[in-house]
């Protein structure tokens, strides 16, 4: 699996293929999400999908407004159950008209400097360019409301990237590619602020300069 197809269940079972093949998933320990061009409605993963064997079937469309099951153009909505995320799924569309893709993953590093009370560094300019900056979501439990609305909260400022403190992170995109590439670059971030903390050189690590970040905020939003 290595190219991108044009659906967007497609595009959403490569990203979640290619997660597991990195070390960012284990098991079914995430959910993935597209919203359907010119439709109330998104395709999010099933419930207790395992995303490295994702296919079209694996998906069901719900509606964005209420979370009702959707019917898109000919196809019925499917009888499988959504994530027990989908909440969280929902209140990032509704909070971000301009995301069409939502990530939530449960990534080993990212929530290992959670755990340990660290923020991840912004080491590279790759990371500075695709993440901005990263969030942290009070613990609440997973699955409910009240971490849905806090997380869509957080967001509201067009943050892209937030960790969900003891729980895992999410990512989010106006495409299922860019949100791959915040998603890789955000684990990719962490992985260098371990290896610096683990090194007893966490205080000697360098972010990304000031001026640098400056010139982000002048240029237009990232869409490629």
């Amino acid at each position: 699996m290595n190219y991108v197809p044009g659906d967007l269940r497609d595009q959403l079972a490569h990203v979640g293929y290619d997660v597991v093949q990195a070390g960012l998933v284990c098991g079914s320990g995430g959910n993935l999400s597209a919203r359907i061009p010119d439709e109330d409605a998104c395709w999010v993963t099933a419930s207790g999908a395992w995303l490295d064997r994702l296919s079209r079937t694996a998906f069901t469309p719900v509606q964005i407004s209420d979370g009702a099951p959707a019917t898109i153009g000919e196809i019925p909505a499917p009888r499988i159950p959504p994530t027990s995320e989908i909440a969280l799924h929902l209140a990032l569309y509704r909070a971000r008209p301009d995301v069409n893709a939502v990530v939530h993953l449960h990534p080993q590093t990212v929530l290992l400097l959670d755990a340990l009370g660290e923020h991840i560094r912004l080491v590279t300019t790759d990371h500075a360019f695709y993440l901005k900056r990263v969030s942290t979501v009070p613990f609440r439990m997973p699955g409910g409301t009240e971490v849905a609305a806090l997380t869509a909260a957080m967001a509201a400022d067009g943050t892209d990237c937030l960790v969900l403190s003891q729980h895992g992170c999410v990512v989010m995109a106006d495409t299922v590619e860019l949100a791959h590439k915040r998603a890789r670059n955000l684990e990719e971030a962490a992985a260098l602020t371990h290896k610096a903390l683990t090194l007893g050189r966490l205080e000697n690590l360098r972010e990304v300069p000031e001026e640098f970040l400056d010139r982000l905020a002048s240029l237009a939003p990232v869409t490629v």
